[in-house]
């Protein structure tokens, strides 16, 4: 499960997606997914809650100074999809597999320095600064997840245990068919192959963030790719378990996977480079990464471990957990409580799509829409090309001529 140092290659994958495939990517309201059944990476959803549910650029606490953060962004953001007929599941992670060890242990130390430098600024920094480097010292530790858990079991909503990544079962089951998509801001979770990717879903309501729903199969089709290369192209990238190449961006790791096919034929094709452009990092186990993505160390959708039901929530228990033991607001709590009862039973309601089923489109259908964007890569390629040739025209010119 990935924190903040992914979020950059998130936005890379992302960037290349909407410029090279537009079509695999629908945005929308949050209301137009009712009915639908969602598996949601868990780890992924309390960093956010962390990071996000503040007072005054602190972590909520209670009265004797446990942080509240995570279960305030649980409880209110899990009631906001069910208020929108979304039914959640959530997916935790289970152990790192072997070889996230090391980008992990990078990890740690960031966040050891973060640590370091957030009491420094404590000291001499500017409120900004402070709120900085806190935010960069969040982790989600055992203890976050057992009161997460603790908490969704109180409010009726099911959750499951990965054997590792969370973002690899959600897909399994989303392929399966169990769930409707796998939720995560993280990009990777396309790699473990998940049919639909659902971003921005446990997010406020006052950031106002459209839902982005991302399509693989049209992705691969707008790329133009299968998906051993797509995932390829994501390692270029720089996935959760190894650093990117320096000096290989997204549009050149594009450029390199469609020019030579593998990682293989790309490093064959650095290895060869007279001028020595890009220097791999001396560690750098892409087969490994890739056999991560390929084959995860996940549960079949059909494992007893992976039977959910959504449950009437335990009123009484959520008062005693929420507002005794950690001072919740007594009636914001009820009145939660009511709407999840209510909105469970109505969210029973099928959606339309289950009886029938989207129509494939057409050899035609495929052509047209190939073709058309083959036209738009070119029209953008004369473009760069054109603005190129003007810049060096314009250099070329004498001062003060024309």
């Amino acid at each position: 499960m990935i924190l903040t140092s992914s979020a950059h290659k998130d936005k890379d994958l992302y960037q290349v997606i909407s410029e090279n495939a537009p079509d695999a990517i629908k945005t929308g309201e949050i209301k137009n997914h009712f009915g639908r059944k969602v598996a949601i990476d868990a780890s992924m959803s309390i960093y956010s809650f962390l990071i996000a549910v503040r007072s005054e650029g602190q972590q909520l606490m209670s009265d004797t100074g446990e942080t509240t953060s995570h279960l305030m962004g649980m409880f209110y953001r899990t009631l906001r999809m069910v208020d929108n007929g979304i039914k959640p599941l959530y997916v935790f992670d289970g152990a790192p597999p072997k070889l996230k060890s090391g980008e992990l242990a990078k990890r740690g130390a960031r966040k050891a320095e973060a640590h370091e430098a957030h009491e420094e600024a404590k000291e001499t920094g500017t409120a900004e600064d402070i709120e900085k480097f806190s935010r960069r010292t969040v982790r989600v530790t055992r203890e976050h997840n057992a009161e997460c858990k603790k908490l969704l079991k109180l409010m009726g909503i099911p959750y499951i245990d990965a054997p590792t990544e969370a973002e690899a079962q959600c897909a399994v089951l989303a392929r399966a068919g169990k769930v409707y998509a796998a939720a995560s801001e993280d990009m990777d979770t396309l790699c473990f192959e998940s049919p639909i990717l659902l971003r921005h879903l446990t997010f406020s309501e006052q950031r106002k963030e459209p839902i982005q729903e991302i399509h693989l199969s049209r992705a691969l089709e707008g790329l133009n790719m299968d998906r051993n290369q797509f995932i390829d192209l994501c390692i270029l990238l720089g996935c959760d378990y190894l650093e990117p190449i320096p000096k290989v961006g997204p549009q050149t790791a594009l450029t390199l996977i469609r020019e030579h096919g593998s990682i293989e034929k790309v490093l064959e094709f650095m290895e060869k480079d007279s001028k020595k452009k890009y220097v791999v990092p001396e560690d750098w186990p892409y087969q490994d990464a890739r056999d991560l993505f390929i084959s995860p160390d996940v549960r079949d959708a059909d494992h007893p471990d992976c039977d959910f039901k959504w449950e009437a929530p335990d009123v009484d228990g959520l008062i005693e957990y929420l507002v005794t033991d950690k001072g919740f607001n007594e009636d914001r709590i009820r009145n939660g409580a009511a709407r999840l009862t209510k909105n469970l039973k109505s969210a029973q309601q099928s959606r339309l799509e289950g009886f029938f089923k989207p129509k494939a489109r057409t050899d035609d259908e495929k052509a047209n829409l190939k073709r058309k964007h083959e036209e738009k890569l070119q029209e953008q390629k004369k473009r760069k090309k054109d603005e190129a040739k003007a810049k060096k025209e314009a250099k070329a010119k004498p001062r003060g001529a024309g």
